[in-house]
Order: structure tokens, then C-alpha cells, then sequence
């Protein structure tokens, strides 16, 4: 019998996907965003910081979608060494890889954070037509590098714990599933 999740296992996982979700919103924001200012241009439709909002959706979207894409295996992974290795060395190598990516993204985070509270606190502007508070924008930003943080210490302190990476997919059985995995990834 398979033990039930508990309630902050729940939380986080809830957390990666309503961030993943998030991002997906920010894409389709673009999407509309971009047809609606392609097809005012032919009808004289001028949308004001059309590309503004554009740019802050893509930004969003990007910093959004990252703890869900770790999560999910999605993320691209240089697995050269780490997949020839077995055993304890492995091991030893995935949890230095994952305080290694920690620190980085505690880093980026961290210096985010502080960017954002410094537009909050200095009252900064966008400079585009519909002047914008920047630390609206940026808000996206910070919680996606928290929220990968976050993502990157679950994953240490279950890779501490002995089990392996959930972010490591199973290795193919067949070579159908080889073909079916590079058509599903569109490779």
C-alpha cells in the first residue's frame, strides 16, 4: 500500500503546478496580445505598451514555468556524467549538483527580491506609453526563482533521504518507446 501524501507535499506540488499554469496564462496573454496589435495594425488599432505588457508575459512566463519544468523532468539536463555513473557516486553527484543549483538560484533569488523591493521602495516606472510600477512585472520574476529554490531544496532533502530524483524519468524499455518519447518531444 502506497502512502498518502501528506498535506505540505500536497501544498508544494499544488504550488509548481499553479506556477506552471501561470506561465501557460502569461502564453496564451502573449498569443492575444501579438494577434490583437498584428491585426490593429490593419484596421488602425493602436494598442498603448502593447509590447510592454508582451514583454512583462514573456518574462513572467519564463521565471513561471521553471520550478513546474524541473519538477516534471522537462528541464534540459546535461547528463553526460552523471548517466554513466552507478551506485553511491551517483548519488554523491546528484546531491552536489542539486546544492550546487541551490546556491545559484538562492543567489539569482535573493539579488531578485531585493531588485523588486527597490522599484516598490523607489516608486521606478516603466518608460513605455502607460507608465507601470516595475515591481508589478518583476513580482513574476521573484516568484518563480522562490518557487525553483524551493523546488531544488524538496528535491536535495528527498535525494538525502535515498530515493531517487523525481525529476529523473525511467530509462526506456523498448525502442518503441524511444521513438514515442522523441515524437512526444517533438526532437
Amino acid at each position: 500500500m502506497t502512502e498518502r501524501p501528506g498535506i505540505l507535499r500536497r501544498s508544494l506540488d499544488g504550488a509548481y503546478l499553479l506556477a506552471g499554469y501561470l506561465a501557460g496564462v502569461c502564453l496564451v496573454a502573449i498569443f492575444v496580445l501579438m494577434l490583437a496589435m498584428s491585426a490593429g495594425r490593419e484596421i488602425g488599432l493602436n494598442i498603448p505598451s502593447g509590447d510592454d505588457f508582451a514583454a512583462f508575459s514573456m518574462a513572467a512566463m519564463a521565471f513561471l514555468g521553471l520550478a513546474h519544468t524541473f519538477k516534471s523532468g522537462e528541464m534540459i539536463r546535461v547528463g553526460l556524467l552523471v548517466d554513466r555513473l552507478k551506485g553511491r557516486t551517483r548519488w554523491a553527484f546528484e546531491v552536489g549538483a542539486l546544492a550546487i543549483a541551490i546556491v545559484f538560484i538562492g543567489y539569482f533569488a535573493w539579488y531578485a527580491v531585493r531588485l523588486t523591493f527597490d522599484s516598490y521602495r523607489l516608486n521606478d516606472m516603466s518608460s513605455g506609453v502607460l507608465a507601470l510600477p516595475l515591481w508589478a512585472p518583476q513580482l513574476a520574476m521573484c516568484a518563480g526563482l522562490v518557487l525553483l529554490a524551493v523546488a531544488l531544496a524538496d528535491e536535495l532533502i528527498h535525494v538525502l533521504g535515498g530515493h531517487r530524483p523525481r525529476y529523473e524519468k525511467e530509462p526506456p524499455k523498448t525502442a518503441e518507446e524511444v521513438v514515442e518519447r522523441a515524437i512526444a518531444s517533438g526532437v
